[in-house]
């Protein structure tokens, strides 16, 4: 059996050694006056030349209030406008964007501004109770709101005049810090530099191969990697008019897709699984669709053809992780393949090996594992985790089970990491577990995902009580009484769904929990 190195079968690419702003914005002095980014709800929005300016102008006051480079600004809003105003004037400052989940409860933000040291936390107004409540105890020294308020200063009211970019090293400095349990473990701040995320946008946009006056709607958050950099990012770098919604609806989705002739719709395995259910579809055009691109789990592919033909355009898929920028791996233009993920992007090199880290060929399956340059710099103050991840060569280790066929097709077919799938958000079983192992009926416990045809997986808790000893205590804990403790502590997406007393949790000889006996029994 010969090792194997898969090369990537689409012509090289040439990345530019830029800040990350310069490069989305490198059409906005010919596009001046076209719609670069529209509030679908609302209709309000900017044009290239507005956003170019407002971004700048940011920069200007935020720099003026004493943000200097490689400081970092927490990021907390739904999608909107603003959100790309608010991380680009970050970025030309210098900074660093830790983008946060704003279904997260105060515990978990507070973590994240925690852990990432960040000196400001810029918040929709919507989320403003959740991020006053976050920002106690945090080195964070003001808190800025996306649009006027009472209390807070504004987008609006730190508009200064417009600066240049911050000198940067594009290769060195971390622009983003999103938070990824990688394979596994507990959130880790993931260090993605200028030029990280300016070779993956390259790699995404030559291998999608858009036309002009394309037109996308942006559901998929842009605080997640997937909405960051292929919605937010790639769709901006090729002068492309997006329309954003704060949140997934389906009636709302389906009007603005109507109403704006929207192009290309990216998505998650679950949205299409409601395009290819939902009774609304018929009430709507959606001809102007050319392409569903869905991403962050893998879809069937029994069910992209479903949805695709009652849509009426081809369903593609990618694969990456936050750690990637996040694109390893691309169905280039229309080219659909059934399961598959697509081929090994431009500039990069996969490889296939067996558990004992022999290198596999065609058609045989392994752990995946990628190089190029979209790799990240590695998690933030934490090199045990970063050398777990990626080898001394510099191979980053996925923890998917894959095979590549012999066009250089990939196809995901098991996973060896722990992470639990819900909608595409990752969900740590270590965070629920530490969660919950603090509740003084719990002995022990474990967390797995177990399959559900909407969400992907759900998160479900096995629980060991404390012994017969403390039985007036401990006898009458109910899995109702689980789900509450967990319910107020973490994001909608994490809380678990079902609960199973054992007496014990299967553990190896090094304690490490043995997550396939849970699923398999």
């Amino acid at each position: 059996m010969a090792s194997k190195v898969f090369k990537s079968p689409l012509p090289a690419v040439d990345i530019p050694d830029v800040a990350i702003t310069e490069f989305v914005l490198q059409h906005a002095a010919n596009l001046a006056d076209k719609d670069a980014i529209i509030d679908g709800p609302s209709g309000k929005g900017y044009t290239y030349e507005q956003l170019r300016s407002r971004i700048h102008r940011l920069a200007g006051g935020l720099q003026a209030e004493g943000l200097k480079s490689g400081d970092v600004v927490g990021l907390l809003a739904p999608n909107s406008p603003d959100y790309a105003v608010a991380f680009h004037a970050v970025a030309v400052c210098g900074g660093t964007v830790t983008t946060i989940n704003p279904a997260y409860a105060a515990e978990e933000i507070q973590q994240q501004l925690k852990d990432s040291g960040a000196c400001l936390l810029i918040s929709d107004n919507v989320c403003l109770d959740v991020a006053i409540e976050a920002s106690v105890g945090t080195a964070s020294k003001e808190l800025i709101t996306l649009h006027p308020h009472e209390a807070h200063r504004s987008l609006d009211e730190l508009l200064g005049d417009e600066i240049e970019q911050v000198t940067v090293n594009p290769r060195e400095h971390a622009v983003v810090l999103p938070y990824s349990s990688g394979t596994t473990g507990l959130p880790k701040g993931v260090m993605l530099s200028h030029h990280n995320l300016v070779a993956n946008l390259v790699q995404i946009n030559a291998a999608l191969g858009y036309e002009q006056n394309e037109s996308a709607l942006a559901v998929l958050p842009f605080f997640h990697i997937y909405g960051m950099q292929v919605l937010m990012g790639s769709l901006l770098a090729e002068g492309m008019t997006i329309v954003t919604m704060p949140r997934f609806d389906m009636e709302q989705t389906l009007k603005l897709i109507q109403e704006h002739r929207i192009t290309q719709y990216f998505a998650v395995p679950p949205i299409v699984l409601g395009l290819a259910k939902t009774p609304l579809l018929e009430q709507y055009d959606v001809s102007s669709l050319r392409k569903i691109f869905s991403g962050a789990a893998p879809l069937g592919g029994e069910l992209a053809e479903v949805a695709s033909r009652r849509v009426g355009c081809p369903i593609v898929q990618g694969y990456g992780m936050t750690e990637m920028s996040p694109v390893s791996h691309i169905t280039p233009g229309y080219n659909s393949r059934a399961g598959s993920s697509g081929v090994t992007v431009a500039n990069t090199l996969s490889r296939i090996i067996d558990a004992d880290g022999n290198d596999l060929g065609v058609d045989e399956e392994g752990e995946l594992l990628v190089k190029g340059p979209q790799v990240m710099l590695g998690y933030l103050n934490n090199e045990a985790a970063t050398r777990e991840t990626i080898d001394e060569d510099g191979w980053l280790h996925t923890g998917d089970v894959a095979r590549i066929d012999s066009d250089g097709y990939m196809s995901i077919v098991d996973r060896v990491k722990e992470l639990i799938k819900y909608k595409g958000f990752q969900v740590a079983p270590a965070e629920l577990e530490a969660l919950i192992a603090t509740h003084a009926s719990v002995l022990d416990v474990a967390v797995i995902g177990v399959p559900d045809e909407e969400a992907g997986e759900l998160p479900k808790a096995f629980v060991v009580l404390r012994p017969d000893t403390d039985k007036e205590k401990h006898s009458d804990v109910s899995a109702e009484d689980i789900r509450l403790f967990v319910k107020p502590h973490v994001a909608g997406y994490k809380q678990i769904h079902e609960v199973a007393f054992v007496d014990s949790i299967p553990k190896s000889a090094s304690g490490k929990i043995l997550r396939r006996l849970l699923r398999d029994g």
